[in-house]
């Protein structure tokens, strides 16, 4: 899409939809296997561009964007057929004879603003969705990822249909001139600021929208667990993608007779994953620009270092840091988003409980722990977005479970079914006959009249 023209554009897509283009599975079929194609056929220059962008590695780029993302196209090209099928419902007897289903409809002309953590993932994945559900898709990147932005807007309209799906580059202007028009649905994954301003740019047109948010992700330590594997399972999960990942862990509550152990365990998993200097692992990722790696430099000496927290401006690093902290640390004021986690300890499982209560719903909560009474407390004495217990991340991999968040941290579904709910809307359709057409539901209704259609809607209600 000419980002001067966004109207034109926006019309010729507009029309594009009106005129049933996107509705046939054919096409939505045809659509996805585009995708799937483009993926697989541009696989190197697209980790490249991540690269350049967040210094991820080609396999970590494989593995969390690109393999994701045609995970979720193939999941959906199994299931799309059942998915687009009209849902039969039941009719009362009094309102005999007809017939009554819902239908999934698209919404229309859609916009996705994506993020620029996991550049392609984040774009990409609802952009599955939206196709599946027969949706135009107008696409806008981050800013913050330039290469990846770039290279979308070069090729997306070399695989995709151009009458219905385009790619928006620039920044905030951008994003601000495109909210000024009428979309049918927002789709948006980002901060909590910039979600509020979606919010009020789709309250003023009524449009509706999903918001992918983040969130302080509590993850929970009992001492009843093997801690070399919680140890190995937490660096990893916290440590990827050099802790821009919204559904990271975003603090440790360690239950106070195994936290030394865990620490001991943490620090020699970072040794085994990216050696004694970080600095020089081919799979460890960089900040994504200055203005984020000042916010966590000083997050960093403002903390209580337990190791880690080196910083290099020139190369956007900073080490794996663990830090020893309390609640009132600035460290656990805002959600951190970087390679930064701070540990807390607690007594009895009700400190830990009420310590997470107290804040916002977080995007997940994590829980390791043996005991099954104190799985059942945690699930259920808890709200985020998902809940992963002994493990971390795989809840967001699997295709079936709807992703997003809850309260603060987010609303809206997407992955899987869930996504192409979201990308529709539900219709309410009856079919009825001509015959029989019973004089009772017509006025004049006397007391006799009045007193049947009672009894009717009370033995059929």
């Amino acid at each position: 899409m000419d980002n001067r023209d966004f109207g034109t554009a926006l019309d010729m897509m507009r029309k594009a939809f009106r005129s049933g283009l996107t509705r046939s599975y054919t096409w939505r079929r045809g659509q996805l296997l585009a995708l799937l194609r483009f993926l697989s056929e541009c696989k190197k220059e697209l980790s490249a561009a991540v690269f350049a962008d967040l210094g991820k590695s080609e396999a970590e780029t494989c593995l969390t964007e690109i393999s994701f993302v045609a995970g979720e196209i193939r999941h959906a090209l199994r299931h799309l057929r059942r998915w687009m099928r009209p849902a039969c419902k039941g009719v009362p007897l009094h309102y005999l004879f007809g017939s009554a289903a819902v239908y999934p409809e698209p919404h229309g002309v859609v916009l996705i603003i994506g993020a620029w953590n996991y550049p392609l993932q984040l774009v990409l994945a609802p952009l599955v969705s939206a196709l599946a559900a027969g949706n135009c898709a107008v696409l806008k990147p981050s800013e913050s990822a330039p290469h990846t932005s770039a290279l979308l807007a070069r090729l997306a309209g070399i695989y995709l249909d151009r009458r219905a799906v385009s790619v928006v580059e620039g920044g905030v202007d951008e994003t601000c001139a495109l909210l000024e028009y009428r979309f049918d649905f927002i789709f948006y994954t980002g901060s909590r600021s910039g979600g509020r301003e979606v919010m009020l740019a789709a309250a003023r047109k009524i449009v509706p929208v999903a918001l992918e948010l983040g969130g302080k992700n509590p993850c929970i330590i009992d001492r009843d667990v093997n801690l070399g594997t919680a140890a190995r399972r937490i660096v990893w999960a916290k440590f990827l993608n050099a802790g821009q990942t919204c559904l990271a862990p975003d603090y440790l509550l360690v239950h106070q007779d195994v936290e030394e152990g865990l620490l001991r365990y943490m620090y020699q998993a970072v040794i085994d994953f990216y050696g004694s200097d970080p600095a020089l692992s081919p799979d460890y990722s960089r900040i994504v620009n200055d203005r984020h790696f000042t916010r966590l430099e000083q997050l960093v000496h403002g903390g209580n270092v337990v190791f880690g927290g080196q910083c290099d401006r020139a190369s956007c690093y900073i080490a794996p840091t663990i830090l020893r902290e309390t609640g009132e640390s600035p460290i656990m004021q805002e959600e951190i988003f970087g390679p930064l986690l701070p540990v807390l300890s607690y007594e009895t499982i009700d400190q830990a409980l009420a310590f997470i209560e107290e804040r916002n719903n977080p995007l997940a909560v994590y829980l390791f722990s043996s005991c099954r009474a104190t799985k059942n407390r945690v699930l259920h004495e808890t709200r985020s977005g998902s809940f992963c217990c002994n493990d971390l991340l795989f809840q967001s991999a699997i295709h079936s479970l709807p992703f997003g968040g809850s309260g603060a941290s987010g609303f809206g579904r997407y992955h899987g079914q869930a996504g192409f709910e979201t990308f529709s809307s539900s219709r309410s359709v009856l079919f009825k006959t001509f015959f029989p057409d019973p004089g009772l539901r017509y006025p004049p209704y006397g007391p006799e009249k009045f007193s049947v259609l009672k009894s009717i809607v009370r033995f059929f209600g």
